[in-house]
């Protein structure tokens, strides 16, 4: 009986550390499974955090560069007021010039006149104020606008044939559209 007492005791005890191994096993993996879940959760809250770094980078990059472009801008347009003020004075000295004599050009107020004229000119271009005269030119409604049209046979429909006043732009930008008269069919 003592032989079976012990045989009986031997499978309980391989029984049991079979049990426990298996146990173990088991509870391994339940632990790489909470680690393996923990792990996934953090790698996921990590990417989570680049890309909401990355966002805010690109955010401040996206700022910073309209900031430079509203300058640049104000530099490049900080005499729009001031240009189409003086434009007016340019108008005025055409008009001055259109209504004395040009076969009088001894006349030393013509002479001044076109002089200041000149001169006004040659400053607004210095500073990318540009005249806008586009007689002959097919109409453009971004930079002209129709006071009128006449039918005229010899020109194409839609081409100016006439200047009222003259447009100007600045760096590219109207400051005024030219008033113009407008070919059109007859």
């Amino acid at each position: 009986m003592s032989d079976q007492t012990n045989k009986a005791q031997q499978e309980e005890e391989l029984l049991n550390e079979a049990d426990a191994a298996i146990a173990e096993e088991v509870l391994e993996g339940m632990v790489d499974d909470a680690a393996s879940d923990e792990l996934a959760k953090a790698q996921e809250e990590a990417a989570n955090y680049r890309e909401a770094a990355l966002r805010a980078q690109a955010d401040a990059q996206n700022a910073r560069r309209r900031a430079e472009q509203d300058v640049e801008k104000a530099h490049k347009f900080a005499l729009e007021k001031f240009a189409k003020s003086i434009i007016t004075v340019a108008d005025n000295l055409e008009r001055a010039l259109s209504s004395t004599d040009e076969g009088s050009e001894k006349d030393p107020m013509r002479e001044g006149v076109e002089l200041t004229y000149k001169d006004l000119m040659e400053t607004l271009a210095r500073f990318e104020v540009k005249a806008v005269a586009p007689e002959g030119e097919p109409f453009n409604p971004e930079l002209h606008q129709a006071m009128t049209m006449v039918p005229n046979p010899n020109m194409e429909p839609n081409t100016v044939m006439d200047v009222v006043q003259k447009g100007y732009t600045l760096n590219g930008r109207l400051l005024r559209p030219a008033m113009v008269v407008v070919s059109s069919a007859a």
